[in-house]
């Protein structure tokens, strides 16, 4: 019986050896850069991240297809090397001889990428999928509507343009008055007064007007 088991492991392991292999139907290729993603928390590759990547493909695999009934067993890895790069495979969980697809495990991968990529904290530059096309991010919205943006943009230029209007209103009014004030001084100073239809310069009544008559009949008498 126990002869009978380990023959049957064997038969199962070399399968397995068959099915999941550099360049092998249906077997993908990843490599994954800790280090560059997160410098020095960066953390190390071992069994148990290896488990945790199996577990993500399955989740992605069921998700995929709710009636999938892909467990942690049926993800292989292989050639695994330290600078953390490896091929895996899925298989048939009815027969487990045989490989789902690729079409299949690419669709998976791309429907669940960004689940598979928080767990392990990297991005699609640093847990590379060779042969699955990076998947784009969603857009990202903004937190404030558009039409509100915009709406505060035209209601600022109104703004704007009612404040330049007042401003340069005020301006005209103050620069006119100067002008007027200006103007009445100007009259002032060049004002001529009519006497008996001849035009005089007006008289400066605090200095006086020296008459020209009276002045020569002055200079005519002398002083005793």
């Amino acid at each position: 019986m126990l002869r009978a088991l380990l023959l049957t492991f064997s038969v199962v392991a070399i399968a397995h050896a068959e099915l999941c292999k550099p360049d092998a139907q249906n077997a993908f290729k990843v490599r994954i850069s800790i280090k560059t993603a997160l410098g020095d928390n960066a953390y190390a590759w071992d069994a148990n991240e290896e488990y945790l990547f199996k577990a993500m493909v399955a989740f992605a695999m069921r998700r995929y297809s709710s009636k999938s009934t892909t467990q942690i067993s049926n993800v292989l890895l292989c050639n695994v090397t330290d600078r953390v790069s490896f091929w895996f495979v899925v298989t048939d969980s009815s027969k487990n001889v045989t490989t789902v697809p690729g079409s299949e495990v690419e669709a998976a991968i791309r429907m669940n990428r960004n689940r598979i990529n928080s767990a392990f904290l990297l991005s699609d530059k640093t847990l590379q999928f060779l042969k699955i096309t990076s998947t784009l991010s969603p857009p990202v919205e903004p937190s404030t509507p558009v039409w509100l943006i915009v709406f505060g943009v035209v209601l600022c230029l109104i703004v704007a343009g009612i404040v330049f209007l007042i401003v340069s209103g005020i301006q005209k009014h103050k620069k006119k008055n100067k002008e007027s004030t200006e103007g009445e001084n100007l009259e002032e100073k060049v004002e001529v007064t009519l006497e008996n239809g001849i035009p005089c310069e007006a008289l400066d009544l605090k200095a006086g007007h020296i008459n020209g008559v009276f002045a020569a009949d002055d200079e005519r008498f002398t002083s005793l």
